[in-house]
C-alpha cells in the first residue's frame, strides 16, 4: 500500500505543463480480443514512460479507475513526440488497435483530452492521501497561510 501523507499538502510544478486524460470504454465486454490487447498495451506504455529519461517529458500518472487515467507531461510537444514515435510502445499499439477496430468501432470506445496549463493556472490540495495527481507528478509542498484556499493557491 502507498504511503499515506497525514498532513495537508499542495503540489508545485515549475513552469507550464500538460494534463492528459485518457480512457477506454468497453461496449461489448464479451469481445475480449478487441479490448484486452489495448489494456495490456497501456500497462506496457506506462512502464516504459516511468523508465524513460526526463527528456521524454512524462511527469507521472494517476488512475481514475480501471480504464481511465490522468497523465502529466512537461509539454504538449513531448507528449506528441512520444505518441508518434515509432521507437516507443504507443505507436505500434495504436496501429494494432485501429486494425482491430476497422470494422467494429462500436465494440470499444477510446477517448483522450489534452490541457495545456500555464504557471500558476492550477491548484491542488491533498489531505490524508498517498502521492497522487500533480502531487505525484510534481513536488508536494506543505500548505502555508498563503495557500489556505483554492483562490489563494491559484493566486486569484
Amino acid at each position: 500500500m502507498a504511503e499515506i501523507i497525514a498532513a495537508r499538502t499542495t503540489a508545485r510544478i515549475e513552469g507550464p505543463f500538460v494534463v492528459f486524460l485518457i480512457g477506454m470504454r468497453i461496449n461489448k465486454p464479451f469481445k475480449l480480443g478487441q479490448w484486452l490487447p489495448a489494456v495490456r498495451a497501456m500497462g506496457r506504455m506506462i512502464g516504459e514512460l516511468y523508465a524513460a529519461p526526463a527528456e521524454v517529458g512524462f511527469l507521472g500518472h494517476s488512475g481514475l479507475g480501471w480504464l481511465s487515467m490522468v497523465q502529466s507531461w512537461r509539454s504538449f510537444e513531448q507528449l506528441e513526440r512520444y505518441a508518434s514515435s515509432r521507437d516507443h510502445a504507443h505507436w505500434p499499439a495504436w496501429v494494432a488497435f485501429n486494425r482491430r477496430m476497422k470494422n467494429s468501432r462500436g465494440d470499444v470506445g477510446i477517448w483522450h483530452e489534452t490541457y495545456r496549463v500555464g504557471p500558476g493556472d492550477y491548484e491542488a490540495i491533498y489531505s490524508g492521501m498517498p502521492p497522487h495527481g500533480l502531487g505525484r507528478a510534481g513536488r508536494r509542498a506543505a500548505l502555508t497561510e498563503a495557500d489556505e484556499s483554492a483562490r489563494l493557491r491559484l493566486g486569484a
